[in-house]
């Protein structure tokens, strides 16, 4: 088996995938070494696999006066590379894809390029085009590179699909996996029930990307009745954005969760989990601070420099900044601080 089909193999039994944010420098360029010294410590959490170029990449990223779509990926690639090469690990790697058919296809054949295992096809943007399009779109992706498909939250620019849209996404041959980052349980629900009566169900694993509700995901079953048998789907891991920061525990809190689903202190720690997230991603002002949310976290554990943005209007909404004081505050055994700190400190950049 090679290291692709690894890869492959991991993401079908399901991992942890934080979806990775963009370091940037003082004067707003992007920083490779500083995206390299956030990689690894994403990789030394223990993380499963990364997911970049995505929207907590920040889709401006692909504006040609920042031209910064192939510099991040490649980076990115060559720090998964130089990881698993000293470690004999694999870990699988997502590029995030986007726009009309031509530029989510050059975007795939790019990632192709460089080494990625699969590209997580968002249809952000694209709410004006029909289900017809999505699909053919899907479809040409698929040529390139393996796909996750992307049920993104209105909030932040998705759209409601149909069932029938996610029957016929899970019959495209090419589609690997779901995202699903609705935050609504019925839509999740039609994912899941779409997958589970699909004939490729067993080529599918569905990822939760529903925020509000991670553990909850992770934890419940879906069954659906058809005739003498009853089909079931789970969650089998995530790519998620909310792990992106404290990711050491979030390993931690993946395994607890597969090896004892009926610890009743889960029950507990989901609604803990869904209070910080609220916070990080800013659902009190419909999402606007959730990238300089994530920086945020990451800036106070010395992860990263600076938390600006490639667009000034993304920053921290009013109150955002002492609601993240309460949370650390509230929850602190969900942080990672010590792991972090041990971590700068083998890279010599502690403070």
């Amino acid at each position: 088996m090679n290291r692709t089909e690894q890869a492959l193999q991991i993401f079908a039994q399901g991992t942890v995938i934080p979806a990775t944010p963009l370091v940037l420098d003082a004067e707003k360029r992007f920083d490779p070494a500083g995206q390299k010294l956030l990689n690894g410590y994403y990789l030394e959490a223990g993380a499963g696999g990364i997911a970049t170029a995505v929207h907590s990449t920040q889709f401006e990223i692909r504006d040609p006066k920042h031209g910064l779509f192939e510099p991040v990926i490649a980076t990115v690639a060559e720090s998964i590379g130089e990881y698993e090469a000293r470690t004999g690990r694999v870990i699988v790697r997502v590029a995030g894809v986007c726009g009309p058919t031509e530029q989510a296809v050059r975007e795939a054949e790019l990632a192709r390029q460089y080494g990625y295992d699969a590209v997580l096809l968002s249809p952000g943007g694209l709410n004006d085009r029909s289900e017809d399009y999505l699909l053919e779109r899907t479809a040409a992706v698929a040529q390139v590179m393996p796909v996750i498909g992307f049920y993104l939250q209105k909030a932040v620019g998705g759209r409601w699909l149909s069932y029938d849209y996610w029957c016929r996404f899970a019959a495209t041959e090419g589609v690997i996996g779901v995202k699903c980052a609705s935050f609504n349980r019925y839509s999740t629900i039609d994912v899941a029930r779409a997958v589970a009566f699909s004939p490729r169900a067993d080529r599918i694993a569905l990822y939760t990307g529903n925020d509000d509700n991670i553990v909850f995901d992770l934890l419940s079953e879906f069954s659906f009745p058809d005739g003498d048998r009853v089909r079931t789907r789970r969650f089998v891991g995530g790519l998620l954005g909310h792990w992106s920061v404290w990711t050491h525990n979030v390993v931690a809190l993946f395994k607890r969760i597969r090896s004892n689903p009926d610890d009743p202190a889960l029950r507990a720690l989901a609604g803990q989990i869904t209070d910080a997230n609220g916070v990080i991603f800013d659902a009190a002002h419909d999402f606007a601070g959730c990238i300089s949310g994530i920086h945020e976290i990451l800036h106070r554990q010395g992860l990263m420099p600076y938390i600006h943005c490639l667009s000034e209007h993304e920053r921290l909404s009013p109150g955002q900044s002492e609601q993240i004081d309460r949370i650390l505050a509230m929850y602190p055994h969900l942080t990672d601080d010590a792991f972090v700190r041990d971590y700068l400190c083998s890279r010599g950049a502690g403070k």
